[in-house]
This record gives C-alpha cells, sequence and structure tokens, in this order.
C-alpha cells in the first residue's frame, strides 16, 4: 500500500518527502484541469485510488485536494467526492495558465522579473509603512529559520509578496502576483542549489536592511544582483521551460529524499 511515512533518518526528513510529493500531484492534477485534460463536471478518483496511482498517502492526497478547492478547480461534495468545478474554465483563462502556454524559460520569467521587481522594491522603499516593513521582516524571519526546502520557497515567495504589497501600487502587485505559480518553481529549485549562496550576492537580509534603511538606489541594486545570480548559476536549466525545469527537478529532489531514507 504506498506510504509517505517517516523515513529513518526522521521527521524532518518525512516532512520534505511529503512537502516535494504534494508539489508533484497538485501540479499534475492542476495542469490535467486548466488544460481540460480532466474536463468540467469529472468526477475524480477516490483519495484511496489517488494514492494508489500517485504512490502517496491519504493524507497527501487530502492535502492536494483541499489545495485545488482553495483554487476553486474542484468542489467537493460530502459523501459524494470531487468533481471539476464548473469555475475551473475561468481560472484556466487566467494569466498563469496564458504564461505556461508559450512554455517560458527560466531565462525569460528571469528577464520578467528584473525590471518588475527592481522598481515594486524601490517604491516599497520609499511608500511602505511601518506594519507593512513589520510584514517583509517577518518573510525575511521565516526565510531564515525555514529548513524544508518547501517550506523555504513558500517563505521565499511570502517576501517577495510583501514588498509588492508595500509597494503602494495595485497593479504592480498583481502583475507580480501572476507570475507566483513559476516564481515558486523556480524557488525550489534556488533553494536546494548550494550555488544560489554565492558569497557577495546581497540576498532577503541585504534587501530588507536597504528597504529599512529608506535606502532607494541600494535596494534596487540589492534587487537586481539578487534576481540576475540565477542567470548565472542555472546552467542548462537557464533555456529550459519553467514546466520541464520544475518537473524534472521535483523527481530529482523526491529522489534523493527518498534515497537519503
Amino acid at each position: 500500500m504506498p506510504t509517505d511515512s517517516p523515513a529513518p533518518m526522521g521527521h524532518d526528513l518525512s516532512q520534505s518527502y511529503r512537502g516535494l510529493l504534494t508539489e508533484r500531484i497538485a501540479r499534475q492534477l492542476e495542469h490535467d484541469i486548466r488544460s481540460g485534460k480532466i474536463r468540467v463536471g469529472t468526477k475524480l478518483p477516490s483519495e484511496r485510488e489517488l494514492a494508489a496511482q500517485f504512490g502517496a498517502s491519504r493524507n497527501v492526497v487530502r492535502e492536494v485536494l483541499r489545495r485545488l478547492e482553495a483554487q476553486e478547480l474542484i468542489e467537493v461534495a460530502p459523501g459524494r467526492g470531487s468533481f471539476v468545478s464548473e469555475r475551473s474554465p475561468v481560472q484556466a483563462r487566467h494569466y498563469d495558465a496564458l504564461y505556461r502556454a508559450e512554455r517560458p524559460t527560466v531565462r525569460q520569467l528571469i528577464e520578467a522579473r528584473i525590471p518588475l521587481e527592481v522598481e515594486i522594491v524601490g517604491l516599497a522603499t520609499e511608500r511602505a509603512t511601518e506594519a507593512q516593513l513589520a510584514a517583509i521582516g517577518r518573510a525575511n524571519d521565516a526565510l531564515l529559520k525555514a529548513t524544508d526546502v518547501v517550506d523555504q520557497a513558500h517563505a521565499d515567495l511570502d517576501f517577495h509578496d510583501a514588498i509588492a504589497r508595500a509597494c503602494g501600487n495595485p497593479v504592480l502587485r498583481i502583475m507580480l502576483s501572476s507570475l507566483s505559480g513559476m516564481m515558486f518553481e523556480m524557488m525550489l529549485r534556488s533553494h536546494s542549489d548550494p550555488a544560489i549562496a554565492e558569497p557577495g550576492v546581497p540576498h532577503h537580509p541585504e534587501i530588507f536592511e536597504a528597504i529599512t534603511a529608506r535606502d532607494v538606489e541600494r535596494a534596487r541594486r540589492c534587487m537586481l544582483e539578487h534576481l540576475t545570480l540565477g542567470l548565472r548559476t542555472y546552467g542548462q536549466d537557464l533555456d529550459v521551460s519553467v514546466d520541464v525545469m520544475a518537473r524534472q527537478h521535483i523527481e530529482t529532489l523526491l529522489s534523493q529524499t527518498k534515497g537519503n531514507g
């Protein structure tokens, strides 16, 4: 029977494996629903059947279904099961689906983020309220404390989102939010690659310090250097589509995590 029970190395390894497995299954089902492979109104297999299909526990499957329900991709009918939502075609037309249809590469995503986030951080440095600075600080602290790659990626995304919320321009914030799915997949790759910690490159603490100092030029420079790091460190992944890179990398991490057990 499929399981994701704790590996011999302990709770942290088990949590890491479950988190990666959840990401892999959620990505697959989301893709199948958004692309129309699983049609509106279709009843999904039972938790037990999905667990067998993906080689996961029912706890992992429940977490995946909760995420799909929160995205309004499925509707859960107690006692009847989970069905692809009538609202899903609208969801399928949102920007993430449009981007992915064009199969953007990692390089192209970085090129898009640079002008957007450099401007966002400059405005946030000028405009952030004390409450917004505190929110950015909490996201920075969460990333520094995270030990699991999935938790690190979520905290990383929260940090960039907190800065966008502080920039005072909802258009820019929504533009960045529309990239969040692909950004998260890049962040999974980044937080499992030692090269990303290249010495001398500004990372989140340096960006946060510049924002709190209200030093606009330094904040913009730090963000630029932080984002362009990927152009030097992603190697052959740089010109691979984000979807392919994410799928391959999640599979690699799963194999490594399971093997370490």
